[in-house]
C-alpha cells in the first residue's frame, strides 16, 4: 500500500466567525488531520505559546523570511504580518498528513496559484447580528474597534464565491458536522482512494 499525499485544507473566515473553535474541533475528532502555525509579528497574548498558537517573531525577521521566498503565503492584517512557511506545508503534506491552514481571503488566493489541488472552505456566521454579538461578547474591544471590524468583515465576506465550499455557523455541532463531512469526502474521491488502496485495487482485477 503506498502512502497518499495529505490534503491541504484552506479555512477563511472573518473575525468572531467561529473558525479557531470549529478547527480545534475539528483536529480533536479527526485522525491525521493537522493545523498549520503561521508566522507573526503581532504580541503574544496572555495564554498563548510559540511555536504552539504561532511562530512569533519581529517584523526585521518576518520581513527577511518574506525577502528569501520561505511563505507559502503572507498578508498583512490589522497591522501585523501573518506567513505560512512553506517547506513546512509542502513536507507535512509529503509525509502523508492532511493540514488546515487558517488564513484569510488574501492569504488563500496567495496559496491556491501556488497549491490548485488545496480544498478552500470559507466559514459565514448566520447574520451580521450574531456577528457583531459574538465580537462584543468578546469582551476584547470597544464599539469603535467592533465596527472597524464589522466593516472589515462584510468585506471580507464578499470573498466567499472564491471558495470551493462555503459552512455556515449557526449551531456549532452542525458546522462542525459540515466540516467533517467535506473532509470524508475528499478522502473517498478516486486519486485519493487510488493512491491509499493500490495493492487492494490490483488484487481486485487481477485474474
Amino acid at each position: 500500500m503506498s502512502q497518499a499525499t495529505g490534503t491541504l485544507y484552506i479555512v477563511s473566515a472573518p473575525s468572531g466567525a467561529g473558525k479557531t473553535s470549529l478547527v480545534k474541533a475539528l483536529i480533536e475528532l479527526t485522525g491525521n488531520l493537522r493545523v498549520s502555525v503561521s508566522h507573526t509579528t503581532r504580541a503574544m497574548r496572555p495564554g498563548e505559546h510559540d511555536g504552539v498558537n504561532y511562530h512569533f517573531t519581529s517584523r526585521e525577521a518576518f520581513l527577511k523570511q518574506v525577502g528569501e521566498g520561505d511563505f507559502l503565503e503572507h498578508a498583512e492584517v490589522f497591522g501585523n504580518l501573518y506567513g505560512t512557511s512553506q517547506q513546512t506545508v509542502e513536507r507535512t503534506l509529503a509525509e502523508g498528513h492532511d493540514l488546515i491552514l487558517e488564513i484569510d481571503w488574501q492569504g488563500a488566493q496567495q496559496v491556491r496559484r501556488k497549491l490548485p489541488n488545496a480544498h478552500s472552505i470559507f466559514i459565514l456566521p448566520p447574520s451580521q447580528t450574531a456577528l457583531r454579538e459574538r465580537l462584543t461578547q468578546r469582551g476584547q474591544d470597544d464599539e469603535t474597534v467592533i465596527d472597524k471590524r464589522m466593516a472589515e468583515a462584510v468585506a471580507e465576506m464578499s470573498h466567499y464565491v472564491e471558495f470551493d465550499s462555503v459552512v455556515i455557523n449557526d449551531d456549532f455541532h452542525t458546522a462542525l458536522d459540515d466540516l467533517r463531512a467535506i473532509v470524508r469526502a475528499r478522502h473517498l474521491r478516486l486519486d485519493a482512494q487510488q493512491s491509499r488502496h493500490t495493492a487492494l485495487l490490483q488484487a481486485l482485477l487481477s485474474e
